[in-house]
């Protein structure tokens, strides 16, 4: 779950780390106040005018201005406020249709009052699953083009692996402070700052914790300025307060339906789409699909509970992609039945209507052959198959 740049912020700051304060509105008439509010608050003489959306490179796209006085504020709130923000990551990139922004972020400038003496830097927390330990990547040279910095200079990018039993150790701190070239307070504080940081990741049951830029000031303090922030969903029943931080417009509609109704479901950009139960067979269905000259449209998995109101509910979620030309449903009968499940599918083919999408479907397991049988006998559009290689020969013959 991706949680907008604010909303990280919070974590961030619950978690003891020093972030640049903002103050979040959703109306063009509340900057007045938050601008205000802030000063009082901070200090700041100028502001920050950031729109919130999932998407990297909002600064590239317009989405951040710096305000310099009080109408400026109000203007490029006004102006960031419900435009469609094309940024490098916002679908189809800056040639796409980009992001509406329903909110904005009013934050003080961190850089104040000496813009020279600030230094960016960039850090992101993940986990690496070739050493199967998390990792900190680090750079001297923050900023917004830290992928050019990558590309041109991989010297100035360095790794520093955490084994996830032991947890980060002091050496460590001290060695990213120092490959970053800090001394005196500024050391300090990054040790401090980047221990933090990796509890945040860990505690928090994060997937990824970016910090760009991550500022070391004119007076040596570290801090957050920019956030991206994304959960593990399989963890937030350990933290209630995360969930409700999830903001739906900013998801694929289709993905929030499927979550709503218990399905695990991901868009992706092929043409045949995947109902299975298990995400191990998802990967090889989406193997078979390509094989058989093909693209996969889609992962879902509808779990183990495969009912007839359920397999209906993946049937309607696939083909609200128009670019779904056939579906394969490939059904491994463990804990369920498979002529439960071809029932089902019998049931929600009668349910929906004339279906004009080719459906192959593989059920293996248990009562594979009365399942054949129900499919076989229902009259319906729809092609059965016991064998991966039957379900992958006729995924081909349908798309010829």
């Amino acid at each position: 779950m991706n949680l907008h740049e604010y909303q990280g912020k919070s974590i961030l700051k619950s978690f003891g780390l020093p972030v640049q304060e903002g103050i979040l509105i959703e109306n063009a008439s509340d900057a007045e106040s938050a601008f205000v509010t802030l000063q009082r608050k901070t200090g700041t003489q100028f502001a920050v005018v950031k729109a919130q959306i999932h998407a990297g490179g909002r600064g590239k796209g317009g989405g951040v201005k710096l305000a310099k006085n009080l109408d400026e504020v109000k203007l490029y709130a006004s102006n960031i406020l419900g435009m469609m923000l094309k940024t490098p990551q916002t679908p189809g990139g800056m040639d796409g249709s980009g992001k509406l922004v329903r909110k904005v972020l009013i934050a003080e400038d961190s850089y104040a009052p000496d813009f020279n003496a600030c230094k960016e830097y960039y850090f992101s927390v993940l986990t690496d699953r070739g050493s199967q330990k998390n990792v900190i990547i680090y750079s001297s040279q923050g900023g917004m083009d830290i992928e050019k910095v990558a590309e041109e200079t991989p010297d100035l990018v360095h790794k520093e692996f955490i084994d996830a039993a032991l947890g980060i150790q002091d050496f460590q701190l001290r060695k990213i402070a120092f490959n970053l070239g800090l001394e005196g307070k500024a050391y300090k504080e990054m040790c401090a700052f980047v221990k933090n940081l990796y509890r945040a990741f860990v505690e928090s049951d994060a997937t990824l914790i970016e910090i760009n830029p991550c500022l070391r000031t004119g007076d040596d303090k570290i801090l957050a300025v920019d956030c991206k922030f994304a959960l593990d969903d399989n963890a937030l029943y350990r933290h209630p307060d995360y969930e409700n931080m999830r903001d739906d417009t900013e998801e694929d509609p289709t993905e929030v339906e499927a979550r709503i109704n218990n399905l695990n479901y991901v868009k992706l950009d092929g043409n045949v789409g995947c109902m299975v139960n298990g995400a191990g067979l998802a990967m090889a269905t989406m193997d078979i699909i390509k094989m058989a000259g093909g693209n996969p449209a889609n992962f879902l998995d509808v779990g183990g509970t495969a009912d007839a109101a359920r397999v209906e509910q993946a049937f309607r979620i696939i083909l609200k992609d128009p670019a779904v030309k056939a579906i394969l449903v490939n059904i491994f009968g463990g804990i369920v039945r498979c002529d439960r499940v071809a029932q089902g599918i019998v049931d929600a083919y009668r349910n929906m209507g004339d279906i004009q999408v080719p459906i192959i479907v593989r059920l293996q397991g248990t009562n594979a052959e009365l399942a054949k049988n129900i499919i076989d006998s229902s009259g319906l559009k729809v092609h059965s198959a016991i064998a991966l290689q039957e379900a992958a020969d006729l995924v081909s013959q349908v798309l010829a």
